[in-house]
């Protein structure tokens, strides 16, 4: 099992769930700013943006692989159809937090199995999330004290984390939020043979 994802939180959920993986960042290296622009260009909404990346890099990876179970993982942030990014700097992570705050956002995380360059299976999951009206002084301590790691996703946040007090409400998969539909994919691994039933 590969997984095609730079993401520490994906490899650890699938850790952690009892499926031993290897992990192949490099390789999915995909432009995914071309991706979301043509993606957007064509008016679809942000899952199919996420769908596609998961895909694309499961296939990049799957080229190098025969035989090898890979999979592919994206997530999209949209707010009142603004598409967010991972920041750059704290200073981005931070402008995006105040973009959030007191609003509504969803994240859509997709992924799809590949085998030998054909895909198997997708699957794709929203969750909504309500961010609260919070202080300058606690978003200056929370950036202080998540420091990178601010960084290693879309809204800035880890809701494993500290992060989880930057919000009021979370409707949806919790695994979903961490960038994986896990019970999906485990259904499936299952389902293919790759864990036990």
């Amino acid at each position: 099992m590969i997984l095609a994802s730079a993401s520490a939180a994906r490899r650890r959920l699938l850790e952690e769930a009892g499926v031993a993986v290897a992990v192949e960042a490099a390789a999915a290296a995909v432009d995914e700013t071309a991706v979301k622009l043509a993606v957007r260009a064509e008016t679809n909404p942000p899952a199919r943006a996420a769908e596609a990346l998961a895909e694309l890099k499961a296939m990049r990876v799957s080229a190098r692989h025969p035989g090898a179970m890979v999979l592919g993982c994206d997530q999209m942030l949209d707010c009142d159809g603004r598409w967010f990014d991972k920041p750059s700097d704290l200073a981005e992570a931070r402008a995006h937090l105040l973009a959030l705050k007191g609003r509504r956002h969803r994240l859509t995380s997709a992924v799809a199995a590949v085998r030998d360059g054909r895909l198997l299976w997708h699957h794709t999951e929203v969750a909504t999330l309500t961010m609260r009206n919070f202080s300058d002084a606690f978003l200056d301590g929370y950036l202080a004290a998540a420091g990178e790691a601010a960084l290693g996703s879309v809204g800035a946040y880890q809701l494993e984390g500290l992060g989880a007090q930057l919000f009021v409400m979370v409707e949806g998969d919790f695994f979903t939020v961490l960038g994986l539909p896990l019970l999906a994919v485990l259904d499936f691994l299952r389902e293919n043979g790759e864990l036990p039933p």
